[in-house]
């Protein structure tokens, strides 16, 4: 008897390891969104995971707080106080930099929205492509029930739905529907 390992061993000399090949496939995917992406874009993305990190997070409120300790408590510190409370040049720093990060994470979530509403155009096109074999099997399937002499013919109601293919456009306006309901 042989082994799992055996037949996926086995499977992966064939090519027929399904999992090893949408592997492959969702690789190639990933591969070819990232090389079109530009130079530039992919700084900013890096930057955008760096602002995004704890880290920066820390950072920034360490830099806060110097800032307002600094100038608070300027006299003690035998230095001279360059921004008084409320602190306008702290606000503009940080109003700046909340404008930058938002600009930049808002690049980066423009491509990702990119990519996945390409890869659910995709995830649709190979539903319906699948919807349509299976109706093919079913309809293949009943055909050679009927004529068949050793297979009893008998009425199955189910068969019968499943071999009328499926009409996207009325799955669509039946969501809605349910929607709007």
């Amino acid at each position: 008897m042989r082994s799992a390992a055996d037949m996926t061993e086995n499977s992966n000399d064939h090519g027929l390891d399904p999992i090893a090949q949408n592997t492959k496939v969702m690789l190639a995917v990933d591969e070819q969104e990232n090389s079109n992406v530009s130079r530039h874009r992919k700084l900013l993305e890096q930057f955008s995971e760096a602002i995004g990190s704890p880290g920066f997070l820390l950072a920034t409120l360490c830099f806060v707080v110097t800032w307002i300790v600094l100038n608070q408590f300027s006299r003690q510190f035998h230095i001279r106080s360059f921004d008084l409370a409320p602190f306008p040049v702290l606000q503009g720093i940080v109003g700046l930099s909340a404008l930058i990060a938002t600009v930049v994470v808002l690049i980066k979530q423009n491509r990702f929205g990119k990519m996945e509403q390409r890869r659910a155009h995709l995830e649709l096109q190979v539903n319906l492509l699948t919807e349509q074999k299976v109706t093919k099997l079913i309809n293949l399937i009943e055909e050679l029930r009927r004529d068949s002499p050793t297979i009893h013919d008998r009425v199955d109601p189910e068969a019968d739905a499943f071999q009328v293919p499926t009409d996207p456009e009325s799955v669509l306006r039946a969501l809605d529907d349910r929607k709007d309901a």
